[in-house]
């Protein structure tokens, strides 16, 4: 017998295999579509200066930006299996190019402003290939480590928080260092859910990939900035 309704042998594996691969190129697909709409927030929030707007609390600009973050995250989850999901997920991707305006708009008040977001962009595009590499190869399962990133991006979170008040140099620049590794570690860790079945919506694994890819940039371009910003 070849086939069965339940999905045992080897038809089962590959209809199984088959449905990793689509989950996989429709969270690629989505991911490189989400770039869109964050780019246009981005581009709005420098050309308007809403930077300056958020500039103006940062204390409540941060807690609005975490109870709106949060807010879209809850919405796409419950709107994954319907295609408003991904509408959903284009508006997220579009708050947060607009939350990464004030970062541009000071990154690009250096001379080599540009040159500085390339470099970023640049750097996220390689870590991403490398740990999507080693996720898709690699036969070490590391499922294991998701409590330990959760348990970090928690810690991140408290100290970037505290920091908002602190203004201490040294603890943005360890938040930023640590937010790089944490993020890239999830990076491995999300992409081999997608491999391994472990996830199967390819909307929510778009939006966590997403979030890996936003934060290893723009931590990676703060660094940038405060070690290579020329003001000449």
């Amino acid at each position: 017998m070849n086939e069965s309704p339940y999905g045992f042998g080897r038809t089962g594996s590959v209809t199984s295999s088959e449905t990793r691969n689509r989950v996989l190129r429709n969270t690629y697909w989505l991911l490189a579509l989400s770039m869109v709409p964050t780019v246009l927030g981005a581009w709005v929030g420098v050309a308007t200066g809403f930077s300056l707007f958020a500039a103006t609390s940062p204390a409540m600009s941060f807690i609005a930006f975490l109870a709106i973050a949060f807010g879209f995250m809850f919405a796409i989850e419950r709107t994954k299996n319907s295609s408003l999901g991904v509408v959903v997920l284009l508006g997220f991707t579009f708050f947060m190019g607009l939350m990464l305006s004030r970062m541009l708009s000071f990154i690009l008040g250096f001379s080599n402003g540009p040159q500085l977001i390339m470099m970023a962009f640049g750097g996220t595009g390689v870590i991403f290939a490398a740990m999507a590499t080693i996720a898709t190869v690699s036969k070490r399962d590391f499922s294991g480590l998701g409590k330990w990133l959760f348990v970090g991006v928690l810690v991140l979170l408290l100290a970037a928080f505290a920091n908002v008040f602190l203004h201490l140099p040294a603890l943005m620049l360890t938040v930023s260092v640590l937010a790089i590794v944490i993020f890239s570690a999830y990076m491995l860790f999300d992409v081999q859910r997608v491999v391994n079945g472990g996830e199967t919506n390819y909307i929510s694994a778009a939006l966590a990939i997403y979030l890996d890819l936003y934060n290893v940039f723009t931590n990676l371009l703060a660094l940038l900035g405060i070690f290579g910003g020329n003001r000449n």
